[in-house]
């Protein structure tokens, strides 16, 4: 069983490279389709195998998917925040720095996972009950607050409640299998996919140098903003990183770091929820969740053990990586790729959630242009999930 186990977790590090270095593909794609395919196609294989391939490839997503936002200016759900500082240094010739530095919070976040894990146990479902019941006016403060935070805060304020309504019709319509799928594929992948096409950008020659700054502050903002994730559904990594931020302000650098952190800590963070609170706060959870259920000790002791040797993998890899594009980038044809990954993208929409679901990514996409062409947060299009689920926990 063991070597069964390494050979799917080696798998899930293949498979997050895959995804991460994708533009617009996210791991909740892949989820959807392995969930599918144990119902059939892998039934009679072992679920744990499947919950190991899922948790390493999560994992080495979160790593990997800063490659292409920081040298392609494509970022997903998690990373938008990193295209800002992280073009500051591609136009330096610095782009392996910019991603080694969230490499760096990354892999500080997966260790900090390790330590949190038994804390979190015992503090995760106190909390919970203490905060469910006015679950709905904690997310309509958060939501509040994050587009208070904004320049252009109409802007930010139309964006949330044009998506907000866009997700609540879309979720609520039940006419759309995997309706999450169109949904956020067109909002934060083919939108950005079309943008990325029409944008030519000048790349200066790189150069692969090791950054030095300072980690633990970063990392501080990042521990204490991560956590408000699995308490507050519809809050991601992108906005516990603007929290993190806001209570150890740091520089570009240290932002960078913080993001890597945040991105990490929040995915591994909803795998101890999942056992803490049963409830799911990732797209990779809500899978495991329809493979096994609610999570025994040794399971969540297995997932944590993949998180660690996974992220360990992926700090080295993504390194790698990172020094090839580095001296490639220039050579890269991104257009190209980026149409590619389109195609594929709203062929795999029509074979999941049907001519409706095609007809939700083309609105999706349209609608993600639109909020993106106002000069503000893409955070703001996760009203998407926060309008609906406030809006869920006040009408129930």
């Amino acid at each position: 069983m063991l070597i069964q186990i390494l050979i799917f977790l080696l798998g899930g590090v293949l498979a997050g490279t895959f995804t991460g270095l994708t533009p617009g593909l996210h791991i909740n794609l892949v989820g959807v389709f392995l969930v599918s395919l144990s119902a059939s196609l892998l039934s009679s294989l072992n679920p744990i195998y499947i919950v190991v391939f899922i948790v390493a490839m999560a994992i080495t997503h979160t790593f990997v998917d800063f490659i292409p936002s920081v040298f392609l200016g494509c970022p997903d759900t998690d990373t938008e925040l990193s295209i800002l500082p992280g073009h500051e240094l591609l136009k330096q010739g610095l782009g392996y720095e910019a991603v080694i530095l969230t490499c760096y919070g990354s892999l500080a976040a997966v260790l900090i996972l390790i330590l949190i894990l038994v804390p979190s146990i015992l503090i995760m479902p106190k909390i919970y009950s203490l905060t469910k019941n006015i679950l709905p006016y904690l997310l309509i403060g958060a939501s509040i607050f994050l587009i208070s935070l904004e320049k252009k805060k109409f802007s930010a304020l139309v964006v949330f409640l044009i998506t907000g309504i866009l997700g609540w019709s879309v979720l609520n319509m039940g006419l759309v299998k995997e309706p999450l799928l169109p949904l956020l594929t067109g909002l934060f992948g083919s939108s950005m996919l079309i943008i990325s096409i029409k944008t030519k950008a000048l790349i200066a020659k790189q150069e692969v140098t090791k950054p030095k700054t300072r980690i633990i502050k970063p990392l501080i903002g990042a521990v204490i903003a991560s956590p408000l994730c699995s308490f507050l559904p519809g809050l991601g990594s992108g906005q516990a990183a603007i929290i993190g931020n806001l209570i150890s302000k740091t520089d570009k650098k240290g932002f960078l770091i913080l993001l890597g952190a945040t991105n990490t800590l929040v995915m591994g963070v909803s795998f101890i929820s999942l056992y803490a609170i049963s409830k799911t706060r990732s797209g990779a959870v809500v899978a495991i969740k329809e493979l096994i259920g609610n999570l025994s000790v040794e399971i969540l002791i297995l997932i944590m053990a993949v998180v660690l040797i996974s992220g360990i993998i992926s700090f080295f890899l993504t390194d790698f990586l990172a020094k090839f594009f580095s001296q490639r980038i220039e050579k890269i044809n991104y257009s190209l790729l980026s149409l590619l990954t389109l195609v594929i993208l709203v062929l795999i929409t029509f074979f999941v959630s049907g001519l409706i679901g095609f007809v939700v990514l083309l609105v999706s996409t349209l609608t993600g242009i639109y909020c993106i062409s106002l000069g503000v947060k893409r955070t703001n299009m996760m009203g998407c999930l926060l309008l609906p689920t406030i809006l869920f926990y006040l009408i129930s």
